[in-house]
């Protein structure tokens, strides 16, 4: 079996917006820099995301000076968001059912995300990312944080594992929809050179210079059926991933990482793993 190395690298400065596919990525303790620092909000103050709307596929938003970002999207101009000053205050939103304190954006992010989805949305930053939200306490060590993430800092996926399953989606109902890119699955860090699924049995690695805790699997929703390229939703994978990775009642693809550490990842970084279960 060849080495196993990183393939390729993900931020996402929107939680559930497109972003990009940096050579390297520094490693913090809630994730990698720069990603789901933002997420947007309904009037309720509840996370939106492609849960709800599958057209924020569409949306982009690129990593500027200081943490701002642009934001991008078809039929809108490209907007500057800086980094908010806070002299607002901060607004209690919520994320799958826990309370976070985040700074609102302002009322030119607002009104562009509002007028491209055609519903009332609001853009918040997560500024303090070190004390704002705690990693679920059954899965994380004592103050341990994430980003606007689903509840992790990083998410680990191999291209085997996606091989395997794009194999399975086209002996399925439905193999016009495969195969699949691994965008569908929003990844953070992306490995070749394992075995198919070997990354189930993995509870700790090292990736380059860091390493990391595998916390749990990566249970996965509708998003993983949305076409990130054209906002459509599909069965898969979620029908073959219900057949075949049914784990503890989820449906999985993908292992949570808590990193262990700090540093900088890069792409053609070797992977060890250093233990099994």
């Amino acid at each position: 079996m060849p080495t196993a190395e990183v393939s390729s690298l993900h931020i996402h400065p929107v939680k559930s917006l497109g972003g990009s596919a940096p050579a390297e990525a520094v490693v913090e303790p809630w994730g990698l820099a720069g990603d789901r620092r933002w997420m947007l909000i309904d009037a309720s103050a509840k996370a939106v995301t492609q849960r709800q709307h599958a057209r924020l596929a569409l949306a982009s938003a690129a990593l500027g000076e200081g943490g701002g970002i642009t934001l991008s999207a078809p039929g809108r101009k490209p907007l500057p968001v800086p980094v908010p000053s806070g002299a607002t205050g901060t607004v209690v939103t919520e994320i799958f059912g826990t309370k976070v304190e985040a700074v609102p954006a302002g009322a030119a992010a607002d009104a562009w995300l509002s007028a491209y989805l055609g519903e009332d949305v609001r853009l918040v930053h997560l500024d303090d990312p070190a004390r704002r939200r705690p990693i679920d306490p059954d899965y994380a060590q004592p103050g341990e944080t994430v980003s606007f993430a689903d509840g992790f800092p990083l998410l680990v996926t191999t291209t085997a594992s996606l091989d395997a399953l794009n194999s399975l989606i086209a002996q399925g109902d439905h193999p016009d929809e495969g195969p699949l890119p691994m965008e569908r699955f929003r990844p953070t860090v992306v490995v070749d050179g394992t075995a198919p699924w070997d990354e189930d049995r993995w509870t700790r690695i090292a990736i380059g210079e860091v390493t990391f805790r595998v916390a749990k699997p990566c249970g996965r929703c509708i998003v993983t059926t949305t076409d990130q390229r054209t906002a459509r939703r599909g069965k898969e994978p979620l029908r073959t991933l219900a057949r075949h990775r049914l784990i503890d009642r989820r449906m999985v693809f993908g292992q949570n990482l808590v990193p262990e550490g700090t540093g900088t990842l890069r792409t053609g970084d070797p992977v060890e793993i250093l233990g099994y279960r």
